[in-house]
């Protein structure tokens, strides 16, 4: 157990009671992935929805530079059910509080241009704001400019067309609000997706 500040910035998580992810409201609904998907916005490489790798406060560090930087964090708690890092742009008012993820495609054995999907999953009681981020080299970046929610939910920054080579790096950075807490970043490549079945005859 780490704490990088306040002892008692655990106020709002049930330490014994493990936290359901798949529960996190999507930022992309199924008809979103659609849309992309029939725009051709996916890029290269395959597509499913198996994790590459998943990060949190406990797995730190993945192959090759695959790692985690968390920025500002007033608590990592890695001894609870499920662990998790808490910020608070009140508690940092020089820096804003960020999670930022890097990601070496090649460490995982890619060999051609793909796109990555990433999920921060967030939880904040009160209303905050973010900006994700990304860097894809010769790729592109896809994620909204800023979101701003209260609840349980997950962001999800899209690299394109990445070379396996790059290091990628993607980032979500408190801009306003109160206290809130990230408990994973799931890397992986797009959702598999399929048009309705048309009636025959």
């Amino acid at each position: 157990m780490s704490n990088a500040g306040n002892s008692g910035d655990d106020r709002d998580i049930d330490l014994a009671t493990p936290v359901d992810l798949s529960a996190f409201e999507a930022d992309l609904t199924a008809a979103d992935w659609i849309a992309k998907h029939r725009a051709g916005d996916l890029g290269l490489g395959p597509v499913f929805w198996a994790p590459i790798e998943v990060l949190s406060p406990a797995v730190t560090v993945g192959r090759g530079r695959t790692n985690l930087t968390l920025i500002r964090p007033t608590i990592v708690q890695t001894d609870t059910t499920t662990p998790y890092a808490g910020f608070d742009l009140r508690e940092s008012p020089n820096r804003n509080p960020a999670v930022s993820v890097h990601f070496n495609p090649a460490a995982y054995g890619a060999t051609g241009n793909a796109t990555y999907v990433f999920t921060f999953a967030v939880d904040a009681p009160t209303r905050a704001a973010f900006t994700p981020s990304g860097y894809a080299g010769s790729g592109t970046v896809d994620a909204p400019a800023s979101i701003r929610f209260s609840g349980r939910r997950v962001i999800t920054i899209i690299l394109r067309n990445v070379p396996p080579a790059q290091d990628t790096v993607a980032s979500i950075e408190q801009t306003s609000g109160e206290a809130w807490s990230w408990f994973s970043t799931r890397i992986g490549h797009p959702p598999l997706v399929f048009d309705p079945l048309q009636p025959s005859g």
